[in-house]
């Protein structure tokens, strides 16, 4: 309402590129900058408006390009660990509804690295489904399936051939109008492929996976929001090389639910599951009712998540002696001289 009586239109980010952005609104598609204000007020890059956000944007005279006063509040967000040294955390989309996981059933298949979308999935606030493609080049299909079950604790998982076209059919369930949904996945998954069958065009180039290393190529190069002829709504994403982890208790809990159950009746409240005595969890798991490899990467994330909370007190603690340092430059340099 009050962005409304400032003469400021409703409009969703389709496209970001370098800043530039490309919105969608009731009067169609234009072409969009920040306003200096919004720049100046974000303390992070997560402030910064990113695909998928609804935003408040004052429409110029020409009414091809406008101005981004304000992101509105996000009921959903994916966001990782920057990649490399820098502790900052990078939104990856926003307001999903919906993340199909995508996964590809070829040499680089590998369940712990779908147990890691997984646990970033569930924080984001999104529904996950796990999608296995490239089903055409694996074996035994129905028992790959059942051993993501097993990890996908209550997530849907279908296996599919985007190329030919296999098992494609039941994802349009959920392709309703107003729903987005968000793929994410690895480099080479064959997520492109998978936008253009559901599209039934070839809106997105793809490529091969390289034979040599089995790395895909980077197809894909920006994130950006696709409006189906169903009404729904898909963000496509450049595969990702690595999604490292940032704050992600909550979805670690329901990721690995089955572990937390266990780890609830262990004899020491702080057990770490290695050679206590009394570990329900690793009773569980030399019962075969937890697969050593399971825990192995639950206890790999939660190492992962504390030395990410060590540097993000570091570098909080930084900032506050930077503050102080210039809190004393000022004040000194306000003192009268003697």
């Amino acid at each position: 309402m009050v962005h409304a009586e400032q003469g400021l239109a409703p409009a969703r980010v389709g496209l970001e590129y370098n800043r530039f952005y490309r919105v969608l609104s009731a009067q169609g598609e234009k072409t969009a900058e920040l306003a200096g204000r919004v720049k100046h007020r974000a303390t992070t890059r997560a402030e910064l408006p990113v695909v998928g956000d609804w935003i408040a944007v004052h429409p110029r005279p020409d009414e091809e390009t406008a101005t981004i006063q304000a992101v509105l509040p996000r009921k959903s967000a994916f966001s990782r660990k920057v990649a490399g040294r820098v502790t900052d955390e990078q939104i990856v989309a926003a307001n999903v509804d919906i993340v199909f996981l995508v996964s590809a059933l070829d040499r680089e298949f590998n369940p712990r690295r779908i147990e890691r979308y997984l646990t970033v999935a569930w924080e984001s606030g999104a529904r996950p489904v796990v999608l296995l493609n490239k089903a055409d080049l694996w074996e035994d299909v129905d028992s790959v399936v059942r051993e993501v079950e097993a990890s996908a604790l209550g997530v849907p998982v279908h296996a599919l051939s985007s190329r030919h076209g296999d098992g494609v059919d039941v994802l349009l369930g959920y392709l309703r109008p107003g729903v987005t949904i968000a793929l994410l996945g690895s480099s080479g998954v064959g997520k492109s492929t998978l936008i253009n069958r559901l599209l039934g065009t070839d809106l997105l180039r793809t490529g091969e996976v390289r034979s040599g290393d089995r790395k895909g190529r980077h197809t894909t190069t920006h994130r950006e929001l696709i409006v189906l002829p169903s009404g729904g709504l898909l963000i496509d994403t450049p595969g990702m090389r690595e999604i490292q982890l940032w704050d992600v208790e909550e979805g670690l809990q329901a990721s690995f639910a089955d572990v937390e159950e266990f780890a609830e009746i262990c004899f020491y409240p702080d057990c770490r599951h290695q050679n206590e005595p009394g570990c329900a969890v690793r009773e569980a798991v030399e019962e075969g009712h937890l697969a050593p490899e399971r825990l192995d990467n639950y206890r790999k994330l939660q190492e992962e998540l504390s030395h990410l909370a060590l540097r993000q007190d570091r570098r909080a603690q930084h900032a506050d002696k930077q503050r102080i340092k210039s809190a004393t430059r000022l004040l000194n340099h306000h003192q009268p001289r003697r």
